[in-house]
């Protein structure tokens, strides 16, 4: 379930990103609120994807899989609180609008779920990650 849950804030976050790009163009001031709608909207399905990430961990019963496990939900948890911040100092904003550095924490943000959910596919897939072999010994899951 989670792997499903995970798709709609990165679409959210992503849109966030592109309306913020828009807005920067001189675009129309609504596009930030657009950016700053879906962000609200991203943060409360990351949050149930946050729960379902760590109900699907607590079923692990390996301890290197479980150590890679709570890697993977404490990128998801890092990523939502940046944009949580992200959100926090966009609420006293002219039309909820971002600036360049505002932007470039998104960019950030998003770089950081990216890799989580490339790591995460790595894993479901059942190939490690070299980074996690070299962490593991090369050890087997």
């Amino acid at each position: 379930m989670q792997p499903i849950l995970v798709m709609f804030p990165l679409g959210l976050f992503t849109m966030a990103v592109i309306f913020d790009v828009g807005r920067l163009l001189d675009g129309p001031g609504m596009l930030g609120a657009l950016a700053y709608w879906n962000i609200v909207a991203g943060l409360a399905g990351g949050f149930l994807a946050m729960l379902a990430g760590a109900i699907d961990l607590a079923f692990v019963r390996r301890p290197l899989a479980r150590r890679i496990g709570v890697l993977r939900v404490l990128l998801n948890m890092g990523v939502l609180v940046l944009f949580a911040v992200i959100l926090m100092v966009r609420v006293g904003a002219h039309d909820r609008a971002a600036g360049v550095g505002l932007l470039l924490l998104e960019l950030l943000a998003l770089a950081i779920s990216g890799f989580g959910l490339w790591f995460g596919g790595e894993l479901a897939r059942g190939r490690t990650p070299a980074f996690a072999k070299a962490a593991a010994g090369h050890r087997g899951y």
